[in-house]
């Protein structure tokens, strides 16, 4: 762009009071060897605007459920409380449909990882833990996250994963600023899982969100201090690390295809935040 032009982002700058600065810096890293996002990966203001919309009706939706979730309902009953609350207030479940997923939300329970899929049959028991994966598309926009709730009365280490795996979502939130890397929040999150003795799944990651339910980058949480892609302001994308009381292996339900679960039969947490980098932090879009 002419530095005097409008910058591209919306804010009614110019570019040369804008984005040349935030452009120079990512091409310094750039030239340093690193990682760094193309400028499609940051959003302008108009779709922070909107990604922000949507993301406040997701943060409803998971409200509502845990205003209702509890011991000998249906993960079916999850299932609706999801669809009906999303589709009353002008929005559609993003799981619904997406590459063949027969439900509106996702719902782990115990030993399984991610991707659990909602049916009557499956009755909440005092003890259980359960996470709740709830996506939203509004107006076109998108958002995604997740929470851990704890039925009744859990045992002890059932209580101390959740706990653990939400220590490590607000360890990796902390380095979640602007000229840190992925790295950095997969380091603190990996580091702080491992010393109280837990795994971080591998293969399954974050993922940027915003005009996609699914954008680069992918988000790794193992990956060493420093390395991965830069973090610049206007990226938005997803913490959400799965932490395994075992080993991080896995496997995928033959029956469903979609359902993960630990290969040691282990309980699994998950708490996945949305985030978007500013200037100087990031905000939390949707948890």
């Amino acid at each position: 762009m002419e530095r005097n032009e409008l910058c591209w982002c919306g804010s009614g700058k110019k570019y040369k009071k804008c984005h040349l600065m935030i452009e120079e810096k990512i091409a310094y890293h750039a030239d340093k060897g690193e990682i760094v996002p193309t400028r499609d990966m940051l959003k302008t203001i108009p779709q922070i605007e909107g990604i922000q919309k949507s993301a406040d009706l997701n943060t409803a939706v998971l409200d509502h459920v845990a205003a209702h979730i509890h011991a000998g309902m249906s993960t079916a009953e999850i299932d609706k409380l999801v669809y009906d609350y999303t589709t009353e207030h002008g929005g559609i479940p993003a799981p619904l449909n997406y590459q063949g997923f027969p439900k509106s939300v996702c719902t782990s329970i115990n030993n399984e990882i991610c991707h659990g899929i909602p049916d009557e049959n499956i009755i909440l028991e005092e003890g259980d833990i359960i996470n709740v994966d709830v996506s939203t598309i509004l107006d076109g926009y998108f958002s995604d996250a997740s929470r851990m709730f704890m039925i009744g009365k859990v045992s002890e280490r059932a209580e101390k994963l959740v706990r653990v795996t939400q220590e490590c979502v607000e360890l990796g939130l902390a380095q979640a600023k602007p000229w840190n890397h992925l790295g950095d929040i997969a380091d603190a999150i990996n580091s702080h899982a491992k010393a109280n003795g837990y795994s971080v799944v591998e293969e399954i990651g974050g993922h940027g969100v915003g005009l996609e339910f699914h954008e680069e980058p992918w988000v790794s949480y193992v990956t060493p201090k420093g390395s991965e892609m830069l973090l610049v302001p206007g990226m938005i994308f997803t913490i959400e690390p799965m932490i395994n009381e075992g080993s991080p292996e896995f496997f995928v339900d033959e029956d469903n295809d979609w359902t993960v679960y630990t290969e040691d039969d282990g309980l699994s947490a998950q708490v996945e935040y949305m985030v978007r980098i500013t200037d100087d932090g990031a905000v939390v879009m949707t948890k």
